[in-house]
């Protein structure tokens, strides 16, 4: 059971968060006689960012902190994966095809104004603006565990909201089978977006797509934060979807257009390898990757990324119990 947390403690960057520091935060801002009202917005700036693989960022840290209720839907056996190696070890492609190209290349992108649109088939289109993002539904804290096609995993707690909450405030259609997703398309902001050599030769925008009943499973979430504070640009801010029992590439980021449909939505990857990602992309150990094998995961803990532990893979990501009804008697392995 996930215990409600305060905003965050404001940690020095130079150091990995761990798991332990994080969950006594409640208690050290108390006797510090700080409370969560009296945080101010984007006080979390700091000189220089450690990235923890031995390399120094100039940067400056304008997340600005949430606060969040409790939720039931965490994954507290596993230590979390340090805040820093969350920021800094990324794939979004927009910016990019090298780990660390996100980091260094989202320092000047903009996510405020914002605005994403809810429609298709719906009774009831929505438009969000970017305070409405973080306004509009009860902000939770759940820490899932982010499973890699590439085969490395790591456990972060993200904040947000049930994507069920906002397709039900837009009233599905019946005839809406189909949840499809859409990135921003800014090639001025995003230079992958501008080059195909820059952005791993994938035409943009980016798009995933669920079925209406995996969009509505009480996991999956829209993340507009993690570790207590907003999401940063690398980590696909101000919204993004977070699937914990599939691969990570279905988690789409900087999202800008949700839309329902009777139909299956295109997704980028099974656009560009239909061979190796199929659309479902559910983690499953038996079914390997056309070049390598998915039976086990390198865990992005504490330490070196060189020193991060192997682990065997779960079915679903270790959410089987929450999810494996909805796949009753769809063959597996040919819907990968």
């Amino acid at each position: 059971m996930l215990i409600k947390k305060p905003s965050p403690l404001f940690l020095s960057e130079n150091e990995a968060t761990p798991e332990a520091i994080y969950k006594q935060r409640r208690t050290i801002l108390k006797a510090l006689g700080i409370t969560a009202a009296s945080l101010p917005l984007a006080q979390t700036a700091q000189a220089g960012l450690f990235d923890g693989f031995g390399k120094k960022e100039a940067t400056v840290d304008k997340r600005r902190a949430l606060t969040s209720r409790s939720s039931s839907y965490s994954n507290t056996s596993l230590s979390l994966t340090p805040e820093n190696k969350v920021l800094e070890y990324n794939n979004f492609y927009e910016f990019g095809t090298d780990k660390s190209d996100p980091a260094e290349r989202t320092q000047n992108f903009k996510t405020n104004p914002w605005n994403i649109d809810i429609g298709g088939l719906v009774s009831n289109p929505i438009t969000l603006g970017y305070e409405d993002i973080f306004n509009s539904f009860p902000i939770e804290e759940r820490i899932y565990r982010l499973r890699c096609v590439e085969a490395w995993s790591m456990n972060i707690p993200w904040l947000g909201f049930p994507l069920a909450s906002l397709l039900r405030k837009a009233g599905p259609l019946s005839s809406a089978k189909y949840v499809a997703f859409e990135t921003l398309y800014d090639p001025k902001q995003m230079p992958g977006q501008a080059s195909r050599r820059l952005g791993g030769g994938i035409d943009y925008p980016y798009v995933e797509g669920l079925r209406l009943d995996e969009a509505m499973n009480p996991l999956t979430l829209l993340s507009v934060g993690l570790y207590g504070k907003t999401l940063a640009p690398q980590n696909g801010a101000p919204i993004r979807l977070v699937v914990p029992w599939k691969y990570g590439f279905k988690s789409i980021k900087s999202v800008v257009k949700i839309t329902l449909t009777d139909k299956q939505p295109p997704t980028t990857w099974n656009i560009l390898a239909p061979n190796e990602y199929g659309f479902y992309a559910n983690v499953n150990p038996r079914v390997d990757h056309p070049r390598w094998s998915q039976s086990s995961e390198r865990f992005i803990g504490e330490g070196s990324i060189f020193s991060s532990r192997r682990e065997p893979t779960k079915m679903f990501n270790g959410y089987e119990t929450q999810v494996a009804s909805l796949y009753k008697g769809l063959d597996l392995k040919r819907n990968f």
